[in-house]
């Protein structure tokens, strides 16, 4: 069954082995069918790894931290400082009218009972910021005073003065830039001013 017509390259590269016929037809379709069930094997044993692994990596890594805009910082920001200064404003004490248990033959009137104190007015806050950094500031009577303050990235705060006095402030330095604010209180509203040192 050998063909005649075309030259067989390996009676000439083997002239040893005096091979008579050789037909390549079907080991070529035979290598080409296991090659490709290897390469078919190999791609999906490949794939399940792949996608073993990032499943698996999922539960292992941190979720993406998200990007935060200025108006974000400023929101969570105030909002902090709010429920800080509902938080940090004193109770009134609690006055107890209670009597000891004995026996009574008549009755009695019940003790008078205090009124409730009304609460106090939470001051205003307002977000303030800079190059440097943000600030939550309000006014109170005695003058303006620093909720809370937060340097922009790569700065840090340093000498604040947080008040309630009549200019509170904070600086936010780098290496190579000094940021300081200067809150004060013009009709119960806080502003800043704001002075910017470069080191050069």
């Amino acid at each position: 069954m050998c063909s005649v017509s075309r030259p067989n390259r390996l009676r000439a590269a083997l002239p040893t082995l005096s091979v008579r016929c050789v037909n390549l037809g079907r080991v070529s379709a035979r290598f080409l069918a296991g090659l490709g069930a290897w390469l078919l094997g190999a791609g999906a044993a490949t794939g399940g790894s792949l996608l073993a692994v990032s499943a698996l990596g999922q539960g292992l890594a941190p979720a993406p931290s998200q990007q935060l805009t200025v108006a974000a910082v400023n929101r969570a920001l105030a909002s902090e400082a709010a429920a800080h200064s509902r938080s940090a404003s004193p109770m009134p004490p609690v006055s107890s009218s209670a009597t000891p248990l004995t026996p009574h033959t008549k009755k009695s009137s019940p003790p008078p009972s205090t009124p409730a104190p009304t609460p106090t007015p939470q001051p205003a806050t307002t977000v303030l910021t800079s190059p440097g950094g943000t600030v939550v500031a309000g006014c109170q009577p005695t003058g303006a005073y620093l909720f809370s303050w937060s340097p922009a990235q790569g700065y840090e705060a340093s000498r604040v003065m947080r008040g309630p006095t009549a200019y509170a402030s904070v600086t936010f330095d780098t290496s190579r830039k000094m940021v300081t604010m200067v809150i004060s209180c013009t009709g119960g509203v806080p502003s800043a001013t704001t002075k910017v040192i470069r080191d050069e």
